[in-house]
């Protein structure tokens, strides 16, 4: 591998849905990820809202919003609030950065010009492969037309079993094909986005197994050790989420516990909630929590109901049972409340921030985000253009 650069800086996508993103994408992520493992330290910058109206249209996460989520990712280094939407070179030199990462495609400003140009034509800018995530305008439109297409079945011991005996299949369940797999193995990583970091299990509740997808960093998870475990949807992965997660970690650390996170799968969701219920599937949401820093590991299916018998399964000794306050505690989880396991959240800044907000946000402002995904689709084409140029220049 070649020399590390000793600091670099990620243009501030407009995370907007922070896929590494608060209600984040992962797609924001994948490339902070890729930036991190060239360099020793990793600047984002995050644009201000004004900004992004001008050259993008509305946003769904304020500012303060997408600063929380970007300072949760384990491979930031450092969070720059109010970066320009244009990469100016003098901006990246007064916070020490030799070089702007962005991903092999082309980003424009309001007026169709590169915001890369400047910085492309000092040399200053490396290129990452832009990993195939669901886009900020992606959910957008899942949230105004109520589609339920990009829901994933549930994983079954056949699924399980298929994975073990033919790696290679093509028929394998969508969440354990190679390309997935592999996805599962970079967002697990450290925060060095290179060393092996958080575990990934699967839990099939036909035979109530919990089975390894990704093995985790080995003295971390050695000796039976002491597990937090807070689950849910984590739908649109946000700022409440974030918090919430970063209070478990900060209580567990105090008990020197790893945090673990169970994952209902969209099925599980879908039946409680009904619509198109989750906005994001599995995949896409394990990804979103799989690169906090505040997670040490991720079961993928857990159970609605948390019981005794499923925490028996976990590979480590359950001290508490986390979740933030609910109407419905004693149907999800009783027997941990009554072994003396459930701990209730306490409350803070954005406890009131709910997939159902994020989608309000969006529901308000329908004609604003309709003209938003009008506009995104002429930049694109101009965007394609400028691409194509840069190809055969």
């Amino acid at each position: 591998m070649g020399v590390l650069i000793s600091r670099i800086m990620v243009r501030g996508f407009c995370f907007v849905q922070m896929k590494f993103q608060a209600a984040n994408n992962s797609g924001h992520a994948g490339a902070m990820l890729q930036a991190r493992q060239l360099g020793k330290e990793l600047y984002v910058g995050v644009h201000s809202d004004e900004e992004i109206l001008e050259n993008k249209g509305p946003v769904v996460m304020h500012l303060a919003e997408r600063v929380i989520a970007v300072q949760g990712c384990k491979w930031c280094t450092e969070c720059v609030p109010n970066a320009p939407y244009v990469t100016d070179p003098d901006f990246m030199k007064a916070h020490g950065c030799n070089y702007v990462v962005h991903g092999d495609d082309i980003t424009t400003d309001a007026n169709g010009e590169d915001c890369y140009r400047v910085v492309k034509d000092l040399g200053m800018f490396l290129v990452v492969k832009r990993t195939p995530n669901i886009s900020t305008t992606d959910l957008v439109g899942r949230m105004l037309v109520l589609t339920k297409s990009h829901h994933i079945p549930s994983i079954t011991p056949y699924d399980w079993l298929s994975y073990k005996t033919d790696k290679e299949s093509l028929a394998l369940h969508t969440l354990l094909l190679n390309d997935s797999v592999e996805r599962f193995q970079m967002y697990s990583s450290a925060e060095d986005g290179l060393s092996p970091g958080s575990a990934v299990f699967v839990y099939t509740p036909e035979d109530q197994k919990l089975n390894a997808l990704v093995n985790p960093e080995s003295q971390k998870w050695s000796n039976s050790p002491k597990i937090y475990y807070i689950d849910g949807g984590f739908d649109l992965f946000n700022p409440g989420h974030i918090i919430a997660l970063r209070m478990v970690k900060e209580m567990a650390a105090k008990e020197d516990a790893l945090v673990l996170v169970g994952l209902n799968d969209d099925t599980t969701i879908n039946k409680a909630k009904g619509l198109n219920f989750p906005v994001m599937n599995l995949f896409e949401r394990s990804l979103c929590v799989l690169q906090s820093k505040y997670v040490d590991g991720l079961i993928l299916g857990v159970p609605s109901v948390t019981s005794l018998q499923f925490l028996k399964t976990i590979p480590g000794e359950v001290v508490k049972v986390c979740h933030g306050p609910t109407a419905d505690v004693d149907s999800y989880y009783s027997e941990v409340k009554a072994a003396g396991l459930y701990l209730e959240l306490g409350p803070h800044e954005y406890d009131d921030m709910s997939t159902e907000v994020i989608i309000n946000r969006v529901l308000d402002n329908r004609k604003s985000y309709e003209e938003r995904q009008r506009k995104k689709g002429w930049k694109s084409e101009i965007e394609k253009q400028l691409l194509e140029q840069e190809k055969t220049a």
